[in-house]
């Protein structure tokens, strides 16, 4: 979408996605009476996320442990809103949240031609960057959110991890090899390589989109575009860098649970979760789970994943015996 906007600010504020701000946004869906629901805001660089916050109603502590969930490839922040509960349910403070461009959250925007001065204001023609998947970008946002997390009440700041599935089952690998903060994470059905851009039949192809980027040629893709049978469109030179396997050295001190698909069909696990499991030092522990594809972990598995994370979590997020940093075969 194209703007005319007085003032980059202003434009922020009054295009900055399709969701409302969190003081008007109320639960469309049923939260059980042992969990307590609200709405946030969370600024990503600028741009505000549209969070939702969950935990216990009545919590056995004023602080709680705390998992940060993302989503996969085209997903929304209300797709994780039964694992958020469960997780809810099992003690957890819990943050699941759109990127920025998706789903409630405001949008990115990039100025078209050169912004000019008039009576002292910035005016430009911009356009939003929507619905687009930029591994970056969402790492960042992950890094956000456990910033904002970190600075709630409830939070226990000793005890954060994170969780992402598919597409985020790398980026939390990502994101543990930068932020000592988490102490554990949980990557189920994961993505761990995005250097397949750079294969033959695909890198001048790659490297074609990246010049006529730069050089102003084209823009960013079409919101809500389809690339093959996911939705949205990558960037696909910011997958050049973006290698979580690569990264899994640097999550030592970090409580590591890969849960794959014995049948995988999008990627080959041997490349990728079992990789990094095989790479990873520390506390480690890699679960395949039966009989599924990768989307069955979102349906006649999706108990089986909870409550292995919970367990996982509940030892190395929560105090008392289970608790502590013991190696993982």
């Amino acid at each position: 979408m194209r703007y005319a906007l007085f003032g980059l600010v202003l434009a922020a504020v009054c295009v900055g996605g399709p969701g409302l701000h969190a003081q008007d946004r109320k639960p469309d869906f049923k939260v059980p009476e042992d969990v307590s629901f609200r709405a946030a805001d969370i600024m990503s660089e600028g741009t505000r996320m549209a969070a939702e916050v969950f935990a216990p109603s009545n919590p056995k502590s004023d602080s709680l442990p705390t998992v940060v969930m993302s989503h996969g490839w085209g997903g929304t922040a209300a797709a994780l809103r039964p694992d958020a509960i469960r997780f809810a349910q099992a003690g957890y403070l819990v943050v699941a949240f759109d990127y920025r461009g998706w789903g409630n959250s405001a949008s990115r925007l990039v100025a078209v031609g050169k912004p000019e001065k008039k009576e002292g204001k910035l005016v430009a023609e911009v356009n939003e960057v929507r619905e687009v998947v930029d591994p970056i970008d969402q790492t960042t946002d992950i890094l956000n959110a456990i910033s904002w997390v970190a600075g709630e009440k409830q939070c226990d700041k000793g005890r954060i991890g994170v969780w992402g599935s598919s597409f985020s089952g790398g980026h939390v690998v990502h994101v543990a090899a930068r932020d000592p903060r988490v102490k554990a994470f949980v990557s189920q059905v994961g993505s761990m390589d995005g250097r397949w851009v750079l294969a033959p039949r695909l890198k001048d192809y790659t490297f074609s989109q990246a010049a006529a980027r730069t050089h102003g040629q084209i823009g960013y893709p079409k919101p809500h575009e389809k690339f093959g049978s996911l939705t949205g469109a990558p960037v696909i030179e910011k997958f050049i860098g973006y290698a979580p396997v690569e990264d899994i050295g640097r999550c030592k001190d970090c409580a590591k649970l890969f849960i794959i698909a014995e049948n995988e069909e999008l990627f080959d696990n041997k490349e990728h979760a079992i990789l990094a499991h095989e790479r990873a030092t520390g506390v480690k522990k890699l679960i395949t789970i039966k009989g599924i594809k990768h989307y069955g972990i979102y349906n006649e598995a999706r108990g089986r994943a909870q409550k292995e994370a919970i367990a996982w979590f509940d030892e190395h997020l929560k105090p008392g015996p289970k608790g502590g940093n013991k190696a993982v075969k």
